[in-house]
Parts: structure tokens; sequence; C-alpha cells
């Protein structure tokens, strides 16, 4: 689909039939949302991908028993970093600095200008600015799978404490943000299917300066 009949055609599906979606285009959507920028490029979350049936089922009542939950085919669970450390930013650039065939010391300016900047922050900030982080990958993936004809509902109505400690995310110093369930719409099952897509007018929505 072209990008524009593709947004349209997509919206937060309330009903899935269960159908599994090929490994190829799940990968294509993870391939996407590895992709997305983030700031200063720390990519600071880490995807969580649940297929196992079982583990959905533990999930749902931790998301108020959304249908959609057991139903997909996959969940995205979307999971940033609790702090920016400074071992997480020293691995990145050193990381960084070795694929592109330069010395680690290249970066060095940039790198002690950024761990000065989180030394002045607390963990809870650090970890709201990861999250939004998060969120950038979560529209890549929300894009990629409405142009793979992958339906898609994105969660932020969920225990994050209770996911967290399901996951076991401390363990890797992430917390959960939010969740993307993907499959394939159910229309039978789902009232939002058949009706009108609701944006505000273009000139509501753009002001332009010129």
């Amino acid at each position: 689909m072209n990008t524009i009949k593709a947004l349209n055609w997509r919206y937060a599906t309330k009903a899935m039939s269960g159908a599994v979606v090929s490994q190829e285009k799940i990968d294509a959507i993870l391939n996407a949302t590895l992709l997305c920028p983030t700031s200063s490029g720390l990519q600071p979350f880490e995807i969580i991908l649940i297929s196992n049936k079982a583990l959905k089922e533990k999930i749902a009542p931790i998301a108020h028993n959304q249908s959609v939950i057991t139903e997909s085919s996959h969940l995205m669970v979307f999971a940033a970093w609790d702090a920016y450390t400074t071992e997480r930013v020293n691995e990145h650039f050193t990381y960084m600095n070795k694929q592109r065939n330069m010395p680690d010391s290249t970066t060095d300016d940039y790198r002690k200008m950024l761990l000065d900047l989180f030394s002045k922050q607390t963990t809870e900030e650090h970890f709201e600015h990861a999250a939004r982080q998060s969120y950038i990958g979560l529209v890549f993936a929300l894009f990629t799978a409405a142009l793979e004809a992958i339906d898609s509902t994105p969660m932020e109505g969920f225990d994050s404490k209770k996911l967290d400690d399901l996951l076991e995310l401390n363990k890797k110093g992430l917390k959960s943000t939010c969740i993307l369930a993907l499959g394939f719409r159910a229309a039978e099952k789902d009232w939002l299917v058949n009706l009108e897509k609701i944006r505000i007018p273009m000139a509501d929505f753009v002001t332009v300066l010129d």
C-alpha cells in the first residue's frame, strides 16, 4: 500500500483473529523499529517480542483483559532504560566507533558532554527521556505494520510494575512503556472496523508561518 492509503486503512484494532503473522513481516516491523531515530543515537530501549500463548494469557489480566492481548499473533513490549548509566553510554559509543572503524577517542568530547548532562539529572528524568525515545520506535512499528497490511493495537492500559515483574525487566535495567499487539482484524467482532476514521481538519491541525 502507499503511505496515505496504509494510514487510512490502519486503526486501533479492537478484535483480532488469532492468525499468525509471517516471520518476514514481523522482521520488517522489527527492523523498522531498530532503525528509528533516538536522541544522540543511544537507542535507550529494547523490544520484548512475545508469541507464547501461555505468556500472553498471563499478561491479559495485567492489561485489563483486553482481548487483543490473547488474540494477537505477537506482542511487542517496549521497555526503556531505567537510567543513563556511564556504562551504557560508554558501551554505545565504543560499539559505534568500532563499527565505523574509528578510534574510540573520536567521540570523547561528545561522550563526556552527555555524561556530564546525565549526571545532573535524576534517574526519574533519565527514564522519562528514554521512555519518550521508545515511543518514536512505537510510531515506526505502527507505520510499518500498516504498510505490511498487519493490524495493530498500541496500549498503555496496563500495570507496568506487574508487567515488569512478570518479564523480569528489572534484571536488565528496563521498565515497560507500551505494548503493541500485532495480528489480523476479526471484522465480525470488531465494533470499530467499519466506522469512519475521524481526524480534525488540516486547517485546524497545521499553522503555517511563511
